[in-house]
């Protein structure tokens, strides 16, 4: 498959996509899957009667109560959603530490070392016998999803040729709704087990994806951006020539080793670098893009599914098949975004799945308030509980081609290398603070807002379409070690980049 790394001057870097490069990205991305199995299977297990009987069984108790109960508080419960929402918790504190291991000993370390603290988490928790021990096991998870989420997007970034930068960074959100999917086909069918068990088999199998993120991280190469910035310059020339299938990459090894040099001429804390005026662009960014992606409330649909449709009038059977039919468009979608990023750009992908998201958004909670009311007292009919479903659909499908992989892609391609690790970290704490935090009112929200929640969601999917229209300056084809370019260009962020622009990393090579 031919391609070019295209230089900011409009001159490409010399190459194509390998084999190579398609194998070590799809082995890479596999980070995602300990990611997504973890949000679909918890969902599931919270809304299994075995599962809340043993862990929870005041949320059992109030589950089990007559249908005139309160539907929208039935499952309110501040241990049962720190059950779900420590994970990501444990992630935000990991990424802080993640981001040293990954810039120090490089990106496939960082991802080994998250593959194998996932995998003892997932041990634990199929094997729990208490509260204290399902949630020590959410812990290990979560610290496993933070070095993972840290380090695949960093990873998939720097390997692939520019034109072909968002297609094969978003493997890594396909991996995740392919977890996603494969979780809530695994609850379907273990909330069928007699004996009431299913659920350690559900948390168990997290040790599945982990085991094939252990085991492809061990055989994966380092990236080249990474063994220059560690110098390791002669491997890291070796390893350019086989990725980009030539030996003609001197001017794109030329640009590695400039940002590089200039990267130990200026920075001494890349945590106080990122803080820096002529950074705020970049800053800006890794705070609000992971934090407007938590804000769509997708994680509501995606990690509480079960649940969710349950307390909307779905029995348990019929819930978990819903969460099956959501995951399924989920993944689905995420083809689309893969076959149309490189060529229509990051920005209308986001702008169009905005406004559907919105429209979505507020059909779902008017259809909501029709039926429930304040009350939180009815009977779905079965026309009526196929309209909600469809509804979200809609919904999961314009987050699925747009917020979701985008969310990952636009922050891992936008940072100099002189405060990449150091910003990804930033964008994993800011995205995993934001999951924990609606993870842990969701269920409390919904008690207390009712429908109104999820006018709440589109109002702020309505703020980062904006967001996205005025501040958000498009990167495809940009290569990484060139993209300061973009904000000294845009209308608002280039006051910020002029300032200092004598401390910035300048190129050396010249195209020919």
């Amino acid at each position: 498959m031919a391609g070019g790394n295209f230089t900011e001057k409009g001159k490409e870097y010399p190459g194509k996509m390998t084999v190579f490069v398609f194998l070590a990205c799809l082995v890479a991305s596999s980070g995602g899957l300990i990611f997504g199995y973890d949000i679909g299977i918890s969902g599931g297990v919270t809304s299994m009667d075995p599962f809340l009987l043993k862990f929870f069984p005041s949320v059992y108790a109030k589950e089990q109560e007559v249908v005139e109960t309160n539907q929208y508080c039935k499952f309110d419960s501040t241990l049962l959603t720190l059950f779900t929402s420590s994970l990501y918790l444990a992630a935000l504190v990991a990424s802080l530490f993640a981001g040293y291991i990954t810039k120090s000993c490089g990106r496939r370390v960082s991802m080994l070392g998250g593959g194998v603290i996932f995998l003892a988490g997932a041990i634990l928790n199929g094997l729990a016998q208490n509260v204290t021990m399902l949630i020590i096991g959410r812990i290990f998870l979560g610290i496993g999803v933070g070095f993972s989420n840290q380090s695949v997007p960093l990873y998939l970034s720097e390997m692939a040729p520019a034109k072909m930068r968002g297609m094969l960074n978003i493997s890594f959100q396909l991996m995740i709704t392919i977890g996603i999917l494969a979780a809530n086909l695994i609850n379907y069918f273990t909330a069928k087990i007699p004996g009431g068990w299913g659920w350690r088999v559900g948390l168990g199998l997290a040790a599945v994806p982990a085991v094939i993120m252990v085991g492809g991280s061990i055989f994966l190469p380092d990236t080249p951006n990474s063994l220059v910035a560690r110098g390791k310059p002669e491997k890291a020339r070796v390893m350019l020539r086989r990725i980009r299938g030539t030996d003609d990459v001197d001017l794109e090894f030329d640009d590695l080793v400039a940002a590089s040099d200039a990267t130990e001429a200026i920075v001494k804390n890349p945590w106080s670098t990122l803080l820096q005026r002529r950074y705020r662009p970049q800053l800006a960014m890794a705070l609000l893009i992971p934090t407007l992606q938590q804000l769509t409330g997708i994680n509501v649909v995606m990690f509480y599914a079960p649940v969710l449709f349950k307390t909307i009038g779905f029995g348990g059977t019929a819930s978990l098949m819903s969460a099956v039919i959501t995951g399924l468009v989920n993944m689905i979608a995420t083809f689309v975004s893969i076959a149309t990023v490189d060529r229509l750009g990051r920005r209308k992908l986001l702008l169009q799945g905005g406004t559907q998201m919105i429209l979505a958004q507020f059909v779902l909670g008017t259809l909501i308030a029709v039926k429930f009311g304040t009350s939180g007292v009815a009977e779905i009919s079965r026309p009526y509980a196929i309209g909600v479903v469809f509804c979200i659909c809609v919904f999961v499908s314009a987050f699925a081609w747009s917020w979701g992989p985008l969310g990952w892609l636009v922050p891992s391609e936008i940072f100099p290398l002189e405060i990449r690790s150091a910003a990804q970290s930033a964008v994993v704490v800011f995205n995993m603070t934001f999951t924990f935090a609606i993870a842990q009112v969701f269920l409390m929200l919904l008690c207390r807002l009712k429908f109104g929640l999820f006018y709440f969601f589109g109002a702020w999917e309505v703020v980062m379409t904006l967001f996205v229209y005025f501040f958000l300056p498009e990167t495809k084809g940009i290569p990484i070690e060139e993209m300061d370019t973009i904000w000294g260009q845009h209308w608002y962020w280039k006051r910020f980049v002029d300032d200092g622009s004598s401390n910035k990393v300048e190129m050396t090579s010249t195209a020919v």
